[in-house]
């Protein structure tokens, strides 16, 4: 899901649509129908705070029946259909806005949010850059650019999106948050993790931000305090799985494989089907040589990933392990195979190894 929301207020429905004055015979047939808009808008938006999505939709598309030049109606429709997932709907329809009133910075937003979630990040960087020229101070639309443009390849102008946000706005730890992430992709530790701290310093009680501190910290050498802020992390958010993976690596790697796996398996007792968490569990059997356990951890990966030459490898070193050769030089073969397909040199001539040292 795109990481931003639209704003409710694109939904404020006012007045009805301007026309012509018409004629006595048509005043009373007129007046019926502007109020049956009225109402027809009044109740999708009541639909919509309650949550009947379905219902407000067919609301908006009876006022549509009604009016045609009313840009308030076709950017209720694009709600909707935003809030159902329906995102070329919801573009067609805040486009259909647009046409009708150009000048609407919140209308660009929406239409950005719904190109963004159909991965059109060109599309949505102009929404949202049209939405900031519209309204300089709509920081929803400056977060927006800067998330798309990271996207599409442009982390110079990704920064420089987050920054007008700080500018703007020197409490919001999102943009602090963004701009280290990205320092951090361009391993510059040591301006990510200013970044980062500024991020807690207005929000200390994100686990997602401790997450990437502790990440940060771990690659700048200062492994008591990356460990800190991970376990900070998961304290915060329990119930994300991500956060116990990440905690799970780190012990993993620090050789603490009992803390890990209780980490790791917290991670998929969360996420059944997260598979860096599951391939993980199978590594630190494999370690452990609890080949048995490792069979398991490596049958359950493919059942995640089932063309993963990977897990098909490490399966057949568990199998080894525990001294099934037929198994073993299945998975082997299968293995060789997927890693053929994928062109991996590398992993082709571990898994032909692999079977040589079974004859």
């Amino acid at each position: 899901m795109y990481k931003y929301l639209l704003p409710l207020g694109v939904l404020a429905v006012t007045g009805a649509p301007v026309v012509a004055a018409p004629q006595p015979a048509a005043l009373v047939a007129q007046a019926s129908s502007d109020q049956e808009l009225r109402d027809l808008l009044k109740q999708g938006r009541e639909l919509v705070q309650s949550g009947d999505l379905t219902g407000a939709l067919a609301a908006y598309e009876r006022a549509a029946t009604l009016s045609q030049d009313n840009p308030r109606i076709f950017s209720g429709i694009g709600y909707v259909q935003a809030r159902q997932g329906n995102y070329a709907a919801s573009a067609e329809a805040y486009r259909r806005a647009i046409a009708l009133d150009n000048k609407n910075a919140d209308f660009y937003y929406a239409l950005g949010f719904a190109l963004a979630n159909q991965e059109d990040y060109r599309g949505a960087s102009d929404a949202y850059r049209r939405s900031a020229q519209l309204d300089p101070k709509n920081i929803n639309a400056h977060l927006g650019l800067g998330t798309v443009l990271y996207r599409q390849g442009d982390p110079a102008g990704a920064l420089q999106a987050y920054r007008q946000v700080t500018s703007l706005d020197a409490k919001n730890w999102q943009a602090y948050e963004s701009i280290g992430s990205i320092y951090l992709q361009q391993d510059r530790p040591q301006d990510a993790l200013r970044s980062f701290q500024q991020a807690l310093a207005i929000a200390p009680n994100s686990g997602n931000v401790h997450l990437k501190l502790g990440v940060t910290q771990l690659l700048m050498g200062n492994t008591q305090a990356g460990i800190a802020s991970l376990e900070r992390a998961a304290e915060l958010e329990p119930r994300n799985a991500e956060v116990h993976l990440q905690v799970g690596k780190v012990l993993q790697a620090q050789g603490q494989n009992e803390a890990a796996l209780n980490s790791l398996r917290r991670a998929v007792a969360l996420q059944p089907n997260l598979a860096e968490a599951q391939a993980a569990i199978g590594e630190v059997y494999i370690n452990q040589e609890d080949y048995l356990r490792a069979i398991v951890a490596y049958r359950r990966l493919l059942e995640i990933t089932p063309n993963n030459p990977t897990a098909y490898y490490q399966l057949g070193v568990a199998l080894k392990g525990r001294d099934r050769p037929q198994e073993a030089k299945e998975a082997f073969n299968r293995a060789r195979d997927l890693f053929r397909q994928a062109n991996d040199a590398e992993g082709l001539q571990k898994a032909e190894s692999a079977l040589d040292g079974l004859n």
